[in-house]
């Protein structure tokens, strides 16, 4: 039986590549249906701009605390800082966060599968199906997850710069959508920016302190993952500007999935119409992959914790996560306002941003100790 459980808790690889395409999925998740920077109105994409400077920065910073402790995750981190129990507390935290984001971002998907696909169909059905078939991938391990997101990731993307494509033959857009620029100056812009748009989707990079102790040659991965983040990015500006070109920033700011809209309008030689599939799809795609990484690193923190393979609680989380998912908001607009006004201050802050600044205050402070008690060892060896 010991055997058993250390060859499942045996740490798992994937490559460079993998970790693009788990990034990439990642970086565009749902925000590509729901787009990003709207509440800037005609100046979303100025917001988009500043957001991935600042994002990518955001972005180094979480890769940088990785190198400093390669081969550990963020929970064997809290152990080096500080000790086991108050690692145990921090991991048990970090895990209620991760597994309760996973649920809105699940609750997305279902909310868009009963408007857009299914409108007859309990979205109950929807989160279930979805939830049930992340368990599974769940249960396998990193590994395949990578190798799923890395052999669907050119389908994705071919089909979303279809849409973009179709949106632009249609001649539906109008470029008096987009000004004037700056009509009401920079506060909106920096009101749209902080902190929304800088925790979502950047700050969440956070979760990859669980994965990239999993990547091979991890310390020549800080290009790709660069690399990863900066073209998903441009998915989400292209997304966002498409959104106000083609339907303007008022019935972008009152649609729910304002790309759903946006596709809808597509109708060239009344031949393609209906590419509603094709949003339906990046959104699934994106959903499924930033789920799971959601989900697998509350497995980790768990598996941290009481010293299980994770595939241990692989499914009974998967569960609580579909119930959670339904119950998490009475509706759509309630789902949407307690992420917009409540979470980005009481949850994406500090998890996101406070505690990664000063774990690496202490790691740098501990790793500067141990490397003058080494250096005094090795002079008195001498």
């Amino acid at each position: 039986m010991k055997k058993g459980i250390v060859k499942n808790m045996s740490k798992e690889n994937i490559s460079l590549s993998q970790l693009a395409a788990l990034l990439f999925n990642f970086q565009i998740g749902s925000s590509v249906v729901i787009g990003l920077g709207l509440k800037a109105k005609e100046d979303a994409w100025i917001a988009i701009l500043i957001a991935m400077a600042i994002g990518l920065f955001i972005t180094v910073f979480y890769y940088y605390i990785a190198t400093l402790l390669p081969g550990k995750n963020l929970y064997e981190m809290f152990e080096y800082c500080f000790n086991r129990k108050i690692a145990i507390i921090l991991s048990l935290l970090y895990a209620s966060y991760f597994i309760y984001y996973a649920c809105r971002i699940i609750r997305d998907f279902g909310e868009l599968i009963a408007t857009a696909v299914l409108p007859i169909t309990p979205i109950e059905i929807s989160i279930v199906l979805l939830v049930l078939v992340m368990g599974y991938i769940l249960y396998l391990g990193l590994e395949v997850l990578a190798r799923t997101s890395e052999i669907f990731t050119p389908y994705g993307v071919i089909l979303t710069l279809m849409l973009f494509i179709f949106l632009y033959v249609n001649k539906n857009i109008d470029i008096s959508n987009i000004k004037p620029i700056l009509g009401e100056g920079w506060g909106i812009v920096w009101k749209t920016i902080f902190p929304y748009e800088l925790v979502r989707p950047y700050g969440q990079i956070l979760v990859f302190l669980c994965i990239f102790c999993n990547v091979s040659n991890i310390h020549l991965g800080r290009k790709v993952v660069i690399f990863s983040i900066f073209m998903a990015s441009l998915i989400l500006l292209m997304s966002s500007l498409l959104i106000i070109l083609s339907l303007g920033e008022g019935i972008a700011l009152r649609s729910n999935f304002p790309l759903l809209s946006a596709a809808r309008l597509v109708s060239i030689g009344e031949f393609i119409q209906r590419i509603d599939a094709i949003v339906v799809f990046s959104m699934m795609l994106g959903s499924l992959v930033k789920s799971c990484i959601y989900i697998y690193a509350g497995l980790k923190a768990l598996e941290y914790v009481y010293k299980l393979p994770f595939r241990y609680f692989s499914i009974p989380v998967s569960c609580i996560v579909a119930i959670f998912s339904i119950f998490i908001g009475r509706n759509y607009t309630d789902h949407l306002q307690e992420g917009l006004l409540s979470n980005p201050f009481l949850l994406y802050m500090p998890f996101q941003f406070v505690f990664p600044v000063f774990l690496v205050l202490v790691l740098l402070v501990k790793l500067r100790k141990n490397k003058k008690t080494s250096h005094s060892l090795t002079k008195k060896n001498m």
